[in-house]
């Protein structure tokens, strides 16, 4: 009875149709060293695994075959298969690409957790995919992947003690979120993060902002300038992955399925492994490199959300797609993050029971 099973399921594996690996180039928007470049590669190794070897995300670095701010319209024309990039790359063609990961004011309280939960189940998904194939007419199928938030204020040569002391300095912001620190009387400029030391070297900027403590180090911010503030209210930050639709098609819905799990899970992943990097690059910026680390005050994060809050009343007026999704995210925080507010206690009132004590990385201004 073994043979003849065991001959029956060689039988059947003889005749099967063996399916052919299916490749995916992918090119990333972001420097090759870093938690974004290192999350792109934990998600194609997992969905490798996941498919048994049927998929295989192959990344490319940023700069290969297009700059980085050309990674979606080289996706649409499938000059390349797909890439790994930030919905604040394309404000420029419609400033709704601002409230999907990149969001300055939370949106409305949101943290990384809510904001997936209003994608995944508050209609976000939807709202996303409406704006790359429908606002920007773009043949391509949108995915969040990676958190990078939320984002430190920046790095600067003097201390800032307040919203008027922006005013004057000309600092690398990107998508809406500069439009923010405008109204403080500060320049920005925007460039792609392997521009920023090099035009800091140069005197072209005066203080920048990437992603945190960790990843900026490897960047070399603090080679350049000493003084860290650590917290921002600009930029919840999301990332995203961008895959050509025709490409998105010819997958199996399988390994549709399957890309899609391993975003969520690259998503939680990356997270998880910032938190415990920054930590430790914390530490090192200030006992090895002289850096000061700040708490932001108080009056620079209110003012960013009230300069915030203006812009995106004065866009939602005259944009229509971005209302939608400006109160698509309302009504969903309305209910979520104010229940939150109820049942949930505040982050500082159990940690600060074992941590109460000013934390070592940190100095008070």
């Amino acid at each position: 009875m073994k043979r003849i099973l065991f001959a029956g399921a060689l039988a059947a594996a003889l005749v099967a149709p063996v399916q052919a690996q299916t490749k995916v180039q992918m090119q990333s928007a972001f420097p090759p060293k870093g938690t974004f470049a290192d999350n792109l590669v934990f998600f194609a190794e997992r969905v490798k695994v996941m498919s048994g070897g049927r998929l295989e995300i192959v990344p490319i670095p940023t700069g290969v075959v297009v700059p980085a701010f050309e990674v979606l319209d080289a996706t649409h024309r499938k000059v390349i298969d797909g890439a790994h990039s930030s919905s604040a790359y394309w404000v420029g063609k419609n400033r709704a690409a601002a409230l999907f990961g990149v969001t300055p004011g939370g949106p409305f309280g949101m943290d990384g957790f809510d904001y997936m939960g209003w994608l995944y189940d508050g209609g976000g998904m939807e709202l996303y995919r409406e704006l790359f194939q429908v606002v920007l007419q773009r043949n391509v199928v949108p995915i969040p992947m990676t958190s990078a938030g939320p984002q430190a204020l920046g790095w600067f040569k003097r201390p800032v003690k307040n919203w008027a002391d922006f005013k004057g300095l000309k600092c690398r912001q990107t998508g809406i979120s500069a439009e923010v620190f405008v109204k403080s009387g500060m320049t920005t400029v925007n460039m792609a993060g392997g521009e920023i030391v090099p035009s800091a070297q140069r005197g072209v900027i005066d203080c920048a902002e990437w992603v945190g403590p960790s990843d900026d180090m490897l960047m070399g911010f603090h080679q350049v300038w000493k003084h860290f503030y650590t917290q921002s209210s600009h930029d919840l930050s999301l990332l995203e992955i961008i895959i050509n639709g025709d490409v998105w098609k010819a997958l199996t819905p399988d390994l549709q399925a399957i890309v899609q799990a391993a975003t969520i899970e690259a998503t939680l992943r990356s997270q998880n492994r910032r938190n415990r990097l920054d930590a430790d690059a914390l530490e090192e910026l200030r006992t090895k490199h002289g850096v000061t680390i700040h708490r932001t005050p108080p009056d620079i994060l209110k003012k960013m959300l009230e300069a915030w809050d203006g812009i995106a009343a004065e866009e939602a007026a005259k944009n229509p797609f971005f209302k939608k999704v400006y109160d698509s995210q309302r009504a969903y925080a309305s209910k979520v993050v104010t229940s939150r507010l109820v049942t949930a206690p505040s982050y500082n009132a159990i940690a600060g029971h074992y941590w109460a004590q000013q934390p070592a990385q940190q100095k008070k201004q």
